[in-house]
């Protein structure tokens, strides 16, 4: 019978092991393309045997989601969720978020440029990207309804439509249009995004 200490270094280096996985996918992912990427490439590239990435992942098609649900399910997204439950100011809290899904997108650009453009091709893609659309929706669904709590939403705006409102300025094609389409640095494309949504969310001063 394995006593706790081998049990506690057997689930420590299966953490190690996904972790290498998920780090090489993704390297080789953005470097090769989803596509032109294979397990074995994989496989060398996190110092594992191949039937371990099928063992840990399910193969290349659970990559993707796997990479995007580790990172959605982490504890400072959990703390995020927190933090914007916790402000009492409206202006603050758009500040806040805006922020917060700068530095989402500038840290996860390249993996989520390879999941956007092969979404369209292959499943495993799409359902990566619908966990990443997912977890960015649920952050400002509680954005637009703490708005609302603090009655700070304009008249005309209501917390479903402030949501709808958060999605289209503050989404990763928002920041793809904006940083690759305009040439904008993420500083121009960030400070234009919160003053838009200040006006098209808050109530006027005064």
């Amino acid at each position: 019978m394995p006593t706790k200490n081998t049990g506690g270094r057997r689930a420590e280096y299966a953490a190690a092991t996904r972790q290498a996985i998920h780090d090489a996918a993704r390297e080789l992912f953005v470097a090769k393309g989803y596509f032109a990427t294979t397990v074995d490439d994989i496989a060398a590239a996190a110092r594992v045997a191949p039937a371990s990435v099928y063992a840990v992942v399910g193969g290349k098609q659970g990559l993707l989601t796997a990479i995007i649900e580790a990172r959605t399910t982490a504890l400072d997204v959990e703390e995020t969720y927190a933090r914007i439950s916790s402000f009492e100011d409206a202006d603050e809290l758009l500040r806040f978020i805006t922020h917060a899904t700068r530095v989402r997108f500038e840290n996860a650009r390249d993996l989520m440029r390879v999941i956007t453009d092969t979404a369209p091709h292959d499943p495993a893609a799409a359902r990566a990207l619908r966990a990443a659309h997912a977890s960015l929706r649920t952050g400002l669904d509680l954005t637009a309804r703490r708005l609302a709590d603090l009655a700070a939403l304009r008249d005309d705006v209501d917390a479903e439509a402030a949501t709808d409102t958060l999605w289209f300025h503050l989404s990763n094609a928002a920041y793809f249009m904006l940083t690759d389409d305009n040439n904008w640095s993420l500083d121009k494309a960030e400070g234009w995004l919160l003053a838009s949504l200040r006006t098209a969310l808050l109530r006027p001063a005064g």
